[in-house]
């Protein structure tokens, strides 16, 4: 039975790489620290190594409610140690009287500096207490090239972990009956838009499944799957119930508070 089976046929890429990570780990019998994974990421790596006997996965992302995590697959005599994933967690120091920074402000500024998604952890905003998550090895790169976010300018402070804002995973429950389990038809059900403006929200890489851009309008979804919709928040399809008389589908779906 081939291991691919389980996942989607994009994801192969995916699978070789972490596949080619436990083989490094067997080779030279040392721990593989990765950059941050995002939650489908982390599900797939625990699903294909997470059994194994001989190397062991651990993830943080700097503390248990993190959605974004760095994995360390490592020989199974290595325990690691939160220190052992090399993440810094900033506090942004700005005139909170005078600005108002969002999420979206943060990463586009933070992927402004010609840096890699996978090297920063989660974006963190609690009112106007505004943090995010690094690789230890972006540190100095970061305190000396990000001056500014949005039109403010700003400052670094590096904090301890215990200092970190803990955001509660929320949903509100949601009951829909939609004609497929295509994209599109979940999108338009959920955000209360037509079909067509679903296709053109998806056709504008305004949406995405699993944290990845979404391409397709007939991509078939599956129960754990995540869509963020640009100005309509993030869903995720907690369980397909099954087909009405009618033949449509009835799922149940979460919206993130």
């Amino acid at each position: 039975m081939s291991i691919y089976q389980h996942f989607r046929p994009e994801e192969k890429e995916l699978i070789d790489l972490f596949l080619g990570w436990r083989e490094q780990v067997q080779d030279f019998y040392a721990p593989k620290l990765t950059d941050f994974l995002d939650p489908r990421e982390v599900n797939i790596l625990h699903s294909i190594i997470g059994q194994d006997e001989d190397v062991k996965v651990y993830t943080f992302g700097g503390n248990e409610n993190a959605e974004r995590k760095r994995a360390l697959l490592c020989p199974s005599y290595f325990t690691p140690a939160d220190v052992d994933f090399h993440i810094s967690l900033f506090e942004v120091v700005y005139p909170k009287k005078f600005v108002a920074i969002e999420h979206r402000q943060v990463l586009g500024s933070l992927m402004s500096l010609g840096l890699k998604r996978e090297k920063f952890g989660d974006v963190l905003i609690d009112e106007d207490t505004v943090q995010f998550l690094a690789a230890e090895e972006i540190e100095s790169y970061l305190t000396a090239n990000l001056e500014k976010i949005g039109r403010s300018s700003i400052t670094l402070r590096k904090i301890p972990f215990s200092d970190i804002i803990v955001l509660k995973d929320s949903w509100e429950e949601l009951s829909v009956t939609v004609s497929s389990m295509r994209l599109d038809a979940l999108v338009s059900s959920l955000t209360k838009l037509s079909r067509q403006k679903a296709q053109m929200l998806i056709e504008q890489s305004k949406v995405k499944v699993n944290w990845k851009p979404a391409e397709q309008s007939a991509f078939e979804l599956k129960e754990g799957d995540v869509i963020s919709a640009r100005g309509f928040g993030r869903f995720k399809i907690m369980m397909i119930e099954g087909r009405t008389k009618k033949e449509k589908w009835r799922v149940t779906a979460g919206r993130q508070k």
